[in-house]
């Protein structure tokens, strides 16, 4: 897993400027999902969800911060697959980025940042006791997956988790590849000039915008430039260093891919690379994630099965609670009933069910914690309760062809037509001919909140 990177961040899928062999291999050698999506996205929630395969309201951790002083933790009635795991007789290990406040459970050995963790020379918690590395975090990690490989019981079945910082702000590449790119002007998004002018809540997201929040990242913007040439100027810094901190990681789950063939483990082995969220590149004008936009919302889902399959791309509506009931079924396994996703098993196998899901339920808590447990009617004074980024809480459905949106403690709603609007710019919730389409789908969205339990 890697935090923040974005399905349009590889050149399997697409991308011409950054070359990503790795990924590539991985997509070639099983599934590309091009319809992944998290249910929360930002890092604690959603990590939360790929270990439980349950979503925020139900494995206890709903935001980054803390709540009336207290530390969220995961719900210890939840079950992790990997305490299923190791419960199981499977070896387990943990290792880079984990963020999530407790300690982890259910591996034999872990060796994580303390929180965000630094890029050069970091601080890690092994097992415990903190203990710094010298070199590039990402290469720590892919050395640390490798020690723990090299190490294991080779007789028994094993389950490591390796979990890159890269590519979180701020971007840091490793010094081979600093002055990539260097040279190539890369393209601005479509919606780089965003004027958010049927999207209330979106124009005050403020601090989420370049030329507001991203000028102190860098003490080496030219003197005496416009304000629209310092915004492309951080722009291509900003990518640039994305696509070079990239690099590192693909490099690094490409040593792990090479062990595997080189130990005859390759045929063997379930491998599954995805990301904590999206990510804003200049989509709105924006950087970070939060909102439920489809940059943010969509994450990369590379998986290749045992003995693998032929170059697969998979357009079925997938979660990242869906991971833990992946690895437990290919681990035969029974799931626990906290498990919400459903396993990808079949869709892998070329054979998905009839009754696969036609749609993504997502919501996103963040300083919503006043309102929590008080129902929809509680409301707070407006704004009151933001994140600097200014993102207010809210849920949505996500269908191939709509999105609806709720900001509860606002009650505003947005509506999107993903077939004619795939850019999300016009909010057509109010339009008088989309009002039975509306009708439709919040009685799709109340549905799909009782199916979750996620009625409070």
């Amino acid at each position: 897993m890697t935090d923040d990177h974005t399905v349009a961040e590889m050149s399997c899928a697409g991308n011409a400027i950054l070359q990503t062999p790795s990924f590539d291999r991985l997509a070639r050698e099983g599934v590309r999902f091009t319809n992944a999506f998290c249910t929360n996205a930002l890092c604690a929630p959603s990590r939360a969800a790929v270990l439980t395969g349950a979503f925020s309201h139900v494995n206890g951790i709903r935001g980054n911060s803390e709540v009336a002083g207290q530390v969220e933790s995961l719900d210890p009635s939840v079950a992790t697959f990997p305490q299923l795991l190791q419960f199981a007789g499977y070896q387990t290990a943990l290792v880079g980025k984990y963020h999530i406040r407790q300690d982890p459970k259910g591996f034999d050995t872990w060796t994580i940042h303390p929180g965000q963790g630094e890029y050069f020379d970091p601080e890690f918690i092994h097992n415990g006791e903190t203990i710094r590395k010298e070199g590039y975090a990402t290469d720590i990690t892919g050395d640390l997956a490798l020690e723990f490989l090299e190490g294991r019981d080779s007789d028994r079945p094993f389950c490591l988790v390796y979990q890159f910082k890269a590519p979180h702000r701020p971007f840091t590449p490793a010094p081979r590849h600093a002055n990539l790119f260097k040279d190539v002007t890369i393209p601005v998004p479509a919606t780089y000039e965003d004027d958010y002018a049927t999207r209330k809540i979106a124009g005050l997201a403020e601090d989420m915008k370049f030329h507001v929040s991203l000028e102190r990242d860098y003490d080496d913007i030219p003197d005496g430039i416009s304000e629209s040439e310092k915004k492309d100027w951080i722009y291509q810094r900003f990518i640039k260093d994305r696509y070079r901190t990239l690099l590192g990681v693909d490099e690094n789950i490409g040593r792990v891919l090479d062990y595997l063939d080189a130990n005859d483990l390759t045929n063997d082995t379930l491998v599954i690379y995805t990301s904590d969220h999206g990510y804003f590149c200049g989509e709105h004008d924006w950087y970070d994630k939060r909102f439920m936009y489809d940059p943010a919302m969509r994450i990369p889902l590379l998986i290749r099965p045992p003995r693998g399959v032929a170059d697969h791309v998979a357009d079925e509506i997938v979660m990242n609670v869906d991971y833990a009931a992946t690895i437990l079924d290919y681990c035969d396994l029974e799931t626990p009933d906290t498990v919400q996703g459903r396993s990808l098993k079949p869709i892998l196998d070329g054979a998905p069910p009839a009754n696969w899901r036609d749609t993504a339920y997502y919501h996103y808590y963040e300083n919503s914690w006043e309102l929590h447990g008080k129902g929809d009617e509680a409301m707070a004074e407006p704004y009151s309760y933001f994140t600097p980024h200014r993102v207010g809480p809210h849920r949505g459905i996500r269908t191939n062809h709509h999105k609806l949106i709720h900001y509860y403690s606002e009650d505003y709603w947005e509506l999107f037509d993903l077939v004619d609007d795939p850019d999300e710019l016009r909010n057509r919730f109010s339009d008088p001919a989309t009002q039975p389409l509306v009708t439709d789908l919040q009685a799709r969205l109340q549905e799909e909140r009782e199916r979750y339990g996620d009625v409070n």
